[in-house]
């Protein structure tokens, strides 16, 4: 049985907390606070701000080396959710998965077995990392708000007197390429990365985020598919920033009736491998 949802810690839009089922230690979540928010500039930055706090905590915390994040768009699991977490509530919701080299159980392992079949951590194992956990949140947090002379100046997009159209906002964003793997999954794999050569999502810009949340929606309109589950594994896994890794969104098209769940051949390839199991 799951533990009721935990925050660790809220900011202005979103907040990060323990799902209802921790997979592992090192299992959290971002989700957005009001679902009514739009996802403009303003909601990718603070997005920005909570993933990479999140990520900061869990390497002083548990001394994560990887992280990877899945989440839904569109798309609720069914049945057994294979290779996805359970869905919690209809608001948007990304679901972080550390590695360290002292974990017990991978997140690719409890992925791979049927929802039923998983096995929460211990509510007291948990009370042993989230104090610390909700320390360092607010202490990354409030480091990447406290400006300093290097800085650099935000990606604010043109201040405009009306909403820009979809086409206008389109044109603003930076590129986005989008390719089908050399492996893929299913019918409806395509992999999503920024234009600009990016060795993570600490890495990102706002405007580059609304790029790529852009291509996703575009990918969920396509016929015959009803949503999208999406993996975006540390690119560490691949050798990292230093070593040639790039940041890779993997959004695999999802229907009722597919005859197959990519999401079990997608756990199977190298950089997915790498990163979950």
């Amino acid at each position: 049985m799951g533990l009721s949802r935990r925050l660790l810690f809220a900011s202005a839009l979103w907040e990060v907390a323990r799902p209802r089922t921790a997979l592992t230690a090192g299992h959290l979540l971002i989700r957005l606070s009001n679902p009514a928010t739009a996802f403009d500039h303003r909601s990718a930055a603070d997005w920005l701000l909570c993933h990479n706090a999140a990520r900061q905590a869990l390497v002083e915390v548990l001394g994560v080396r990887s992280l990877t994040m899945v989440f839904a768009h569109q798309w609720h699991p069914l049945g057994a959710a294979i290779g996805e977490p359970e869905a919690e509530s209809s608001t948007p919701t990304f679901h972080l998965f550390g590695r360290w080299d002292g974990e017990s159980i991978a997140p690719g392992a409890q992925l791979r077995l049927p929802a039923q079949r998983r096995l929460p951590v211990p509510p007291e194992d948990l009370r042993k990392y989230d104090g610390g956990l909700r320390r360092e949140l607010r202490r990354a947090a409030d480091a990447a708000l406290t400006p300093t002379p290097d800085t650099p100046a935000p990606d604010t997009p043109a201040q405009d007197t009306a909403a820009p159209d979809t086409a206008s906002r389109s044109a603003l964003f930076p590129g986005v390429r989008s390719g089908a793997p050399g492996n893929p999954a299913g019918p409806h794999h395509m992999v999503l990365t920024p234009e600009r050569r990016i060795g993570a999502i600490s890495e990102v810009m706002p405007l580059e985020l609304l790029a790529l949340a852009a291509a996703i929606q575009n990918l969920a309109g396509q016929p015959s598919v009803r949503g999208l589950s999406c993996v975006v594994p540390d690119s560490g896994a691949k050798g990292g920033a230093e070593g040639g890794g790039r940041l890779e969104v993997h959004a695999l098209g999802r229907s009722a009736g597919e005859d197959l769940n990519p999401l079990e051949f997608l756990l199977r390839s190298p950089e997915i491998n790498a990163a979950l199991l």
